[in-house]
Formats: C-alpha cells, structure tokens, sequence
C-alpha cells in the first residue's frame, strides 16, 4: 500500500499515543497526619500535657476509607483512658511503655475510663465541652480536627478527693489515652484504636477539673515532605501545643 505523508502523520500520532497510554503516572502527593494532645486545668491554665501522639496508619487508614465512602461506622467517636502506660519504681523512676500502634486489635495498655466525644451522638450529654471541630484556611492543604473533651470534678465516679495519691496504680491516674473510632457499638470491642499517647502519670481527682485538647492534622503533600509552616508547632494549633517526634510517648 502506498502511503502519503498524511497516512505517515496519522501513523505517528498513534505511536505517540500509544507511548503517552503506556507511560506511568509520577503522581508524587501522598497525605500525612500529625497529632498533639494537651490536658491543661481550663481554670488556672496549668498545663499538665503538652506532647504529640502516636498514629496507629493502619486503623486510620480503614477509618478515613469508610468515612469517605460514608459506610457510617469509622469516624471518631470517643476518647479513652487508662493507667496501664507506665510503671514507677521504688525510686520515682518512671518508665514509659512504647505506644501501640500496631495491629488492628490495638488498644489501651489498661483502659480504666472513657468519654463520647462525638457531638452528633445522642449518648453526648455535654456537647459544648465534649466536642470535634473541623478547621480549615482556605489555601492551606492541610485540616485539623480538634477533639475536646472535659472532665468535670465529679467525674469518674469513684474518684479521690484530692489529687494527692501516692499510688500510681489507681484506676483515674492516667498515664495513655487514644482516640478511638465508632464501629456500631459505644466503647464496643470492635471499636478501633486511631491514636495512642503515653505520658507522665496525672490523677483526676474531685478538686481538679481537665480538659483535653487533641489535635489531628491531616495534611496533602505534594512532594512527601513537610515545610515549616504546615508543621504542627506551638504557634498553629488550637491549644498552643509544641510538634516533636511521632512516638507518642
């Protein structure tokens, strides 16, 4: 067959399109989350915790996933306590266990307390101090999503009246938490954990009111690496909390 420089043309077209179908996309965006808690008295403003927490990827990953493809269960629900992060020798030595954020049976090294955080849910009875909120800055690639939670002076039942214990073992002197997602069931077994942090013992007491404010930051990266401005510092988060390392502990 005889072919004219039109027929050439089409003929390299195709192989041009054929080249451009076959080559492999260099998408290099990725997403990354950060996390800090702080547990301040919100009356004299003492600050008892000031850290960032552990993320346990593989949890979070399923539960992002179902919240997208809105498969009702996976989305933050509650925030949990224990006493079960840390061990204190004769001396006043205090060792601090690695936070769990591996498995998807993770949890709590000892859970002793739990609180709804999730301010759609009908079991929330304070809405106002126990609470999620969305913020974004238009133009920013990156959202937070401040969880707060409140323990009041009368809670747990059960408590001590004052925060003096000598005994670190008590079930309200709290050394984790982790945040901890809704799987049909409230404080359900089969709720997953989202994020641990372990820290220095501090006792909830009658005479002391706590809240917690526990910052996610989930950020689109373009090139898999994390500037200045978009890190989780003192001077960007709602509590005014410092980023480090993400061990959690």
């Amino acid at each position: 067959m005889h072919l004219n420089k039109y027929t050439r043309m089409t003929e390299e077209n195709k192989h041009t399109e054929s080249k451009e179908d076959n080559k492999k996309p260099n998408d290099q965006s990725g997403v990354m989350m950060q996390g800090h808690i702080k547990i301040f008295d919100p009356e004299t403003g003492e600050v008892l915790v000031d850290k960032r927490n552990a993320i346990h990827y593989e949890n979070m990953s399923q539960a992002l996933a179902k919240s997208l493809a809105n498969k009702t269960t996976g989305f933050i629900h509650e925030m949990a306590f224990g006493n079960g992060g840390t061990s204190v020798d004769p001396t006043g030595i205090i060792t601090y266990l690695t936070p769990n954020s591996t498995g998807t049976n993770a949890t709590l090294y000892n859970q002793t307390y739990y609180k709804v955080i999730d301010d759609n849910s009908s079991t929330n009875k304070d809405t106002t101090r126990n609470k999620m909120e969305v913020r974004h800055t238009a133009g920013n690639k990156y959202t937070d999503i401040v969880c707060t939670c409140t323990l009041d002076y009368g809670e747990p039942t059960g408590q001590d009246a004052f925060d003096n214990t000598t005994n670190f073992n008590g079930d309200f002197v709290f050394d984790e938490l982790g945040l901890k997602s809704w799987e049909g069931t409230e404080n359900g077994d089969s709720n997953k954990l989202l994020t641990h942090v372990v820290f220095h013992p501090v006792q909830k007491s009658l005479n002391r009111l706590i809240q917690i404010d526990y910052t996610l930051r989930i950020q689109s990266l373009t090139t898999f690496t994390e500037t200045s401005s978009t890190a989780l510092t003192t001077s960007n988060t709602v509590s005014g909390t410092t980023s480090g390392s993400n061990t959690g502990y």
